[in-house]
């Protein structure tokens, strides 16, 4: 796309970093907005203009005028939104309200500034059960109707995107850590691989650099909602575990912790994007080059 002056909110968690990455190098000006709750100061892109604080404060922290926003910036695990949710409201509600208030008054006296959204592929899970089965899928769901209705209102230019089970450098273990990050903890630890009950709970891996292919595909060619980024190959989360090889423990059953998703990939095939990365070569070099 042409030099842009672009505004990635999460600018310095694992989406977002690797996005800010892309952008410089494709020539744009780059703000990242953070508030790292989650996001990590370890690994600031040079270049990248950084700036700390909340969604909700994004009209002081960032008064220039922005051509294109990313808004990856919400709170973003599952089963972990059922035990805090006032901290789910507060940066998916509250947050992504002061981002759409700032979109709406960044396209005034003929200035355009779009909007990317990345929703939740939870709002398809299980039959579309899943999207009210937590606080995070009910928010994240809830904000992509809100996106659609700021658009139509005040007739701004949006997309709205669906990641899928994100995985790949750059990507973290722990409380708030991913599938893929948290099974290569264990394997370096040399620990079972410890998968939540029943195990046949299926799932779309994407990596991470097929994701930013997307993003900046979307942000320059998109328009509109179902933007569904993921590799189509479906696994149960044991075939997962069983690609490292070790010994397998089961865990507890999860509230909140959907079956299955529907994927549609067929607006995102069109601007010419495709998943083109192996979950299972990535796991392969990892555990190849790992000691157990």
């Amino acid at each position: 796309m042409a030099e842009k002056s672009i505004l990635v909110t999460g600018g310095a968690g694992f989406v977002g970093n690797a996005l800010c990455k892309r952008l410089i190098v494709e020539g744009h000006k780059v703000i990242s907005l953070d508030n790292y709750f989650t996001g990590s100061r370890e690994n600031q892109v040079p270049g990248v203009e950084y700036r700390e604080g909340h969604t909700k404060d994004i009209a002081k922290l960032v008064p220039e005028d922005i051509d294109l926003i990313y808004h990856l910036g919400e709170y973003a695990r599952v089963e972990q939104s059922l035990s805090e949710p006032d901290l789910v409201w507060d940066l998916n509600i509250a947050g992504t309200h002061g981002v759409l208030e700032y979109w709406r008054a960044r396209n005034k006296n003929n200035q355009k500034c779009k909007l990317v959204y990345a929703g939740s592929s939870t709002k398809f899970g299980d039959g579309g059960l899943a999207r009210v089965a937590t606080p995070y899928a009910w928010t994240k769901a809830a904000n992509t109707e809100l996106v659609k209705n700021y658009a139509q209102w005040y007739k701004l230019p949006f997309a709205i995107t669906y990641f899928y089970n994100v995985y790949g450098p750059g990507e973290r273990a722990g409380k708030y850590g991913t599938a893929i990050a948290i099974f290569m903890d264990l394997f370096a630890k040399g620990q079972p691989t410890k998968v939540t009950s029943p195990g046949t709970q299926s799932r779309n891996f994407t990596h991470i650099d097929d994701i930013v292919d997307g993003l900046v595909m979307v942000g320059e060619k998109g328009e509109g909602e179902e933007f569904g980024l993921g590799n189509e190959t479906v696994y149960s989360m044991l075939d997962v575990a069983e690609l490292f090889g070790t010994k397998i423990e089961m865990l507890p059953e999860r509230p909140g912790n959907r079956t299955n998703s529907s994927l549609d990939t067929s607006k995102s095939k069109a601007l010419g994007w495709t998943a083109n990365r192996s979950l299972e070569d990535y796991i392969r070099d990892f555990t190849s080059r790992t000691k157990k």
